[in-house]
């Protein structure tokens, strides 16, 4: 019988996690099929229910439901467990519902070798949301020691900061004047992304080597993307995460570790023109 797997979020119409795992299942013979599913709070539960029954064999997760999803497996394990922040489940041979985070592995995977030795460089993480606490994650497990964050929500930094002590945290009103200051930069936001809201400032970064993170893929370049790369610093968007960590969930279901080849990129990359 073929194997179901998916994504769940809303809005979910703009993940391009269909095609990548679709190429990879097919690429393997292997006999599934991944697809969207789009729902509300309410359906968390129906969702998890499918895969302790097997109709569903595995799920990633997206927005809103990253920290949500937490409450309805039944154990979150490794960066998992650490962020609080949840977006690959499977059912593991116990029949235990096990939620993973493969979000951390992405970040660092795709640009590891951009912010390596960045120890004393400021790094400021715009937005408290669902992938926050991963990226978090990522940058401390990298070495990074100078961490700030803001978001409009303040609350939401402050729930952040009891989780991560380290953390310093700039309120949104003072963003604009503070965000010369950093060396480092990673938009954990869905301002910039296709057809919704960006930005309602102009980057103004006095670092000659500052480097700016979009983890955003969905346009592949935003507005701060272009802006930042035409004043000639090192931007990257939310693509390469997204292969990595999507690669990592593959394998967890799987037990397979697939290629990243120039086939698959390039079709991701006709998706999005």
């Amino acid at each position: 019988m073929k194997k179901l797997f998916g994504i769940i979020g809303n809005p979910i119409k703009h993940s391009l996690s269909p095609i990548l795992h679709n190429y990879w299942f097919e690429k393997y013979k292997i006999d599934a099929k991944y697809t969207i599913i789009e729902a509300t709070d309410k359906d968390l539960p129906e969702v998890i229910s499918k895969i302790k029954s097997g109709l569903l064999a595995g799920i990633n997760v997206t927005l809103p439901f990253k920290q949500k999803i937490m409450n309805h497996i039944d154990r979150a394990v490794n960066d998992a467990e650490l962020t609080g922040s949840v977006n690959t489940i499977f059912l593991n041979n116990k029949k235990t519902i096990i939620g993973e985070n493969t979000d951390v592995y992405g970040l660092q995977a795709a640009y590891l070798k951009e912010i390596i030795n960045s120890a004393n460089k400021k790094t400021l993480v715009i937005g408290a949301g669902g992938v926050s606490p991963s990226v978090i994650l990522a940058l401390k497990k990298s070495g990074i020691r100078k961490i700030s964050i803001s978001n409009r929500t303040k609350e939401k930094c402050i729930f952040l900061k009891k989780k991560f002590n380290f953390l310093t945290i700039i309120p949104w009103e003072n963003l604009k004047s503070e965000i010369k200051n950093f060396d480092i930069i990673i938009n954990a936001t869905s301002l910039g992304l296709k057809d919704g809201n960006d930005f309602d400032f102009v980057f103004n970064p006095t670092m000659n080597d500052l480097i700016y993170i979009d983890t955003i893929y969905n346009p592949l370049q935003t507005k701060t993307y272009k802006y930042l790369k035409d004043k000639e610093k090192k931007v990257f968007n939310g693509l390469d995460m997204f292969i990595y960590q999507g690669q990592k969930s593959f394998y967890l279901w799987n037990k397979i570790n697939p290629e990243i080849d120039e086939e698959l990129i390039q079709l991701l990359n006709e998706k999005l023109k």
